[in-house]
């Protein structure tokens, strides 16, 4: 990947025109000096930092992000094809094609941090340990899902591994993961929130308020926008007066960064600074990754806003997992004998979890009397 320099990227290119040259203008008008001299600051620590040092990542830690990124794969294909058997009801919103922006992320946390996000969620539940039987029960509505089969897609937690969601309104979990920054700062436990949202979610005016509250506070929270250039069924350019979503928090003296979300390293290495940056007591931090999905908003749209030919072009030139999978191999950190093994561990993975799902009894009539409250 091309670099301009540490105040830019030099984004893939694609044929929506999603990945660009993006650099940091801070020449906007309306924006206080003070302000503008705060995010200047914090770029500059960015870049004394220098970027992230993929050869002297640990060989177990580099072949684990790929078996993980294969996992949510592997389990998002089989979810589908489920899906279209009619035994996943309601909304599904698969994640196929943006694994490198959680597995980069998760990566970069420490035990103690949360994490929420909206409904495509499945990826990141798989990433922070949540056990694939649970989930692929929950997607099937069991008794053995995480909740209960009650809650279906878009509805799953997991205190044990501090996540909170899994939420169906577009952007109400902005507020919630600001709420949960403020819950680290009041503990003092060094936690920080990442508050996942969409390129729709970022235009839902309770993001703003959530801004000014958590700069208003410094709260730890990172804002992460997963970019994958269609908010449903309209693209950016069509949907946002502006895509450059990094520069949604300098009003609040927020500093932000554009980010390459096929390039596991490139995520990981703006996830540290994001995250040490807000657990450093300097408030939050904004991420605006740029990504792709592969299938359509939910299993129900076919996606007739953009051609095959897009799709399958950013399958070919810019999948996360091949191209991460090529560099294990140019590396010679693996052979492909080794790969071919993990992919096979990852598919029997995914079929007991299917297995077990169709297996499980679905819940008991009396559930639908617990977990309400009055």
């Amino acid at each position: 990947m091309k670099k301009t320099g540490r105040k830019g990227r030099t984004m893939i290119d694609a044929p929506s025109g999603h990945f660009k040259e993006m650099g940091y203008d801070k020449s906007r008008a309306g924006i206080m000096a003070a302000q503008l001299r705060a995010v200047k600051a914090v770029e500059n620590s960015y870049e004394e930092e220098g970027p992230v040092n993929q050869k002297k990542q640990p060989v177990a830690e580099l072949m684990n992000y790929y078996e993980q990124m294969l996992l949510i794969r592997r389990f998002e294909e089989r979810a589908g094809q489920l899906y279209g058997m009619g035994l996943i009801g309601g909304f599904c919103h698969l994640y196929i094609g943006q694994e490198a922006v959680i597995i980069g992320l998760q990566k970069c946390i420490q035990p103690q941090d949360t994490v929420i996000t909206g409904y495509r969620d499945h990826g990141h539940m798989l990433a922070c340990g949540m056990d694939p039987k649970g989930v692929m029960a929950e997607l099937t509505g069991r008794a053995a899902g995480y909740s209960r089969g009650k809650g279906g897609s878009m509805h799953m937690f997991s205190r044990e591994k501090n996540f909170f969601g899994g939420h169906g309104i577009v952007g109400s979990q902005v507020s919630l993961g600001t709420g949960m920054a403020f819950g680290h700062k009041y503990k003092e436990d060094q936690g920080v929130c990442l508050t996942f949202m969409g390129d729709g979610g970022i235009n839902q005016g309770q993001v703003y308020e959530s801004f000014n509250m958590a700069a208003l506070w410094k709260l730890p929270v990172v804002y992460i926008v997963e970019d994958n250039g269609y908010a449903m069924g309209t693209s950016v350019a069509r949907g946002s007066a502006s895509g450059e979503f990094h520069k949604r928090g300098e009003p609040y003296g927020i500093p932000g960064r554009v980010v390459d979300g096929m390039d596991l390293f490139a995520v990981q290495e703006a996830g540290a600074w994001a995250l040490g940056h807000a657990r450093s007591g300097n408030g939050p931090a904004l991420l605006h990754i740029k990504t792709y999905r592969y299938r359509g908003h939910s299993m129900s749209d076919p996606a007739n806003y953009r051609t095959k030919e897009e799709v399958e072009k950013v399958r070919q030139e810019q999948d996360p997992i091949e191209t991460f999978r090529q560099y294990i191999l140019s590396q010679k950190i693996a052979t492909e004998e080794t790969l071919k093994g993990i992919e096979k561990q990852v598919r029997d993975t995914v079929a007991e979890a299917a297995a077990f799902a169709q297996e499980s009894p679905e819940p008991d009539a009396a559930e639908l009397y617990t977990d309400i409250l009055i």
